[in-house]
């Protein structure tokens, strides 16, 4: 079954005139014109959609659904005319980005604030997950950008992708004020045996973080592996292990969960690049 949206379109503007006569006048077509299919748009619908009372029309209980229903399905049609147009139009712009689940979302904050803030009207709608899958949304045209903390392959999406570098700085080792001053003194060494909360294997800040162990001749006890950045901190706070984040929000970091630096090292480099289509 297909609606017949020229019978809608009459009848939404039968609705809006208030009368037949007005509609007609509207749409310069004839009252017999209008009338029949309005008719044909009943039957279509096994549904009365008006009744008569006096000489004037109102609607039934299904008229009315009916109208609600049109009266969000013509002003989108015509708001889509006036953006081919170059028109302005009345409701934002809707701006979709895809944030990997590995970007801090301070970091997301900072780099999608601006959208908000421009004098064009913005509705941002953000999604979070795995960076294959939001690249994959990415090239099926669901998302207008990634966040993401690597450069993304276009070949593995067989689409023509462009990665654009927004920023890079070193990172910084946090703790609970009591465990920080313990091992401040020698670090990076101190963090030996030291209870660390570190992100999911595979990623690409995990990777960085096992090579520089590696080459400090580091064994962190390992007390918890986190996809999600937000909840890895969130046990930082709670006295859970020492952790790392980018060292360009380190201040909110401090300022948010009540940790303080142990350390940083510019070795560790955190990349964020912008993810968009051709």
């Amino acid at each position: 079954e297909w609606l017949n949206y020229h019978h809608l379109y009459y009848f939404w503007t039968v609705v809006k005139e208030g009368t037949i006569s007005r509609a007609c006048e509207k749409l310069s077509l004839a009252q017999p014109t209008i009338s029949r299919q309005l008719g044909q748009l009943e039957a279509a619908l096994d549904e009365k959609l008006f009744v008569r009372s006096g000489r004037s029309l109102e609607l039934t209980e299904s008229g009315r659904l009916v109208f609600e229903y049109a009266d969000e399905i013509f002003p989108v049609g015509q708001e889509l005319m006036e953006v081919l147009r170059g028109r302005p139009r009345g409701r934002p712009t809707r701006f979709r980005v895809g944030i990997s689940d590995s970007i801090p979302k301070l970091i997301g904050f900072r780099i999608l604030e601006p959208a908000v803030k421009m004098e064009l009207p913005i509705q941002l709608v953000c999604e979070e997950g795995r960076p294959d899958e939001l690249l994959m949304n990415l090239a099926a045209h669901k998302l207008d950008m990634v966040l993401t903390d690597s450069p993304s392959s276009s070949a593995a999406y067989k689409t023509r992708a462009f990665n654009h570098l927004l920023g890079s700085c070193g990172v910084t080792v946090f703790a609970t004020p009591a465990v920080a001053r313990k091992l401040r003194r020698g670090f990076p060494r101190s963090l030996d045996g030291v209870p660390f909360l570190l992100p999911s294997p595979g990623s690409t800040l995990r990777r960085s973080l096992d090579d520089w162990f590696h080459r400090h001749d580091v064994q962190p006890a390992v007390v918890g592996e986190f996809q999600d950045s937000a909840l890895l901190k969130a046990f930082g706070q709670a006295g859970g292990g020492a952790f790392v984040s980018p060292t360009a929000i380190e201040p909110e970091i401090r300022k948010q969960y009540g940790v303080v630096a142990v350390g940083r090292t510019d070795e560790i480099v955190e990349r964020f690049y912008a993810v968009s289509l051709e």
